[in-house]
């Protein structure tokens, strides 16, 4: 990855008293696919309109690929970016075909490009049909391939799996990891967050117009310290085993008869492993880092309760 496709710096965004974004800033890399998490109202929606120059900053700077999304280039650039909003639409009279050359056509794009487009989200099978005959799964499908539409380098994908089955949503996170091979760089907000966590490179999550983190996987579990969950099993019948670990306050539970579990700190688990395959009758241990909605939980309640403080 080369620089950065998009740069918000400082950006505040306002809708009369409310701060849709509150000197928000964010960097992304070329070449990466960043989740932009957040509950409903977070900024989500705002900032990639803000990126797409759909709207104003009241205040600090935005470049997207190189440039402002307002200023001279603005037109030239918006052919380089998809967009799939959370709400995707379509004239319902059109078919497929129609609908997708509409917006090819916007973008002058050709015929060959369409139909290969309409078989890479996988409808070209009811390209015939109007779109008013399409399931909610298939209208997303379409809105896909015209955000697709002249090889962007940067997508924008808001809610992009709504409506998809689990095996159209693997496809989907597949398309994006084939597309990032290529150079794209892709920002997408969900509410999905296990088939998110497979393939992004980075998540950032805002609350309030706020980033309360951004960074990787490891980046977040490492900056909130969660404690890991080790299970343990083995054949125990009589008093349970690894008490030791529980009098020195780590939490453990007893499943059934077989089956142990440990919460431990980061910083204590290769010691704690060692005691634990030192121990008698241990068949098999499981360990369960924090997942990607483990951590948004936790920076979302984290800012919940300063925001309460605030307002004490």
């Amino acid at each position: 990855m080369s620089g950065m496709a998009v740069q918000l710096q400082t950006v505040t965004k306002r809708y009369g008293a409310l701060h849709a974004l509150d000197a928000f800033s964010l960097d992304i890399r070329e070449g990466e696919i960043l989740a932009l998490l957040g509950h409903n109202g977070a900024g989500k929606t705002t900032a990639m309109k803000l990126i797409l120059g759909l709207l104003p900053a009241d205040e600090g700077t935005i470049q997207v690929l190189g440039h402002s999304p307002t200023g001279a280039a603005a037109l030239n650039q918006r052919r380089r970016i998809g967009y799939l909003p959370e709400n995707v639409s379509f004239y319902d009279n059109l078919t497929g075909r129609e609908a997708l050359a509409y917006f090819a056509d916007l973008k002058g794009i050709g015929r060959a490009a369409r139909e290969s487009l309409l078989a890479q989200v996988g409808i070209n099978h009811a390209a015939h049909r109007k779109v008013k005959t399409y399931s909610k799964g298939m209208r997303q499908r379409l809105g896909l391939a015209q955000a697709l539409l002249g090889s962007p380098k940067l997508l924008l994908l808001d809610e992009p799996t709504t409506g998809l089955d689990p095996l159209a949503t693997r496809d989907f996170y597949a398309m994006l990891g084939a597309l990032r091979q290529q150079g794209v760089t892709i920002i997408l907000s969900s509410h999905v967050l296990p088939g998110v966590e497979q393939c992004v490179n980075r998540a950032a999550i805002m609350d309030h117009g706020r980033l309360l983190a951004c960074g990787t996987l490891d980046e977040l579990r490492q900056r909130a310290q969660m404690p890991l969950v080790i299970q343990v099993r083995g054949d125990w019948a009589g008093e349970t085993p690894l008490q030791a670990l529980a009098d020195e306050g780590l939490p453990l539970h007893r499943v059934n008869g077989h089956h142990l579990e440990l919460a431990v700190p980061p910083a204590a688990k290769l010691d704690v492993l060692r005691r634990i395959l030192a121990e008698s009758g241990v068949e098999d241990i499981d360990i369960a880092t924090p997942s990607l909605e483990t951590l948004y939980a936790h920076f979302s309640r984290q800012a919940s309760v300063e925001t309460a403080a605030e307002g004490a």
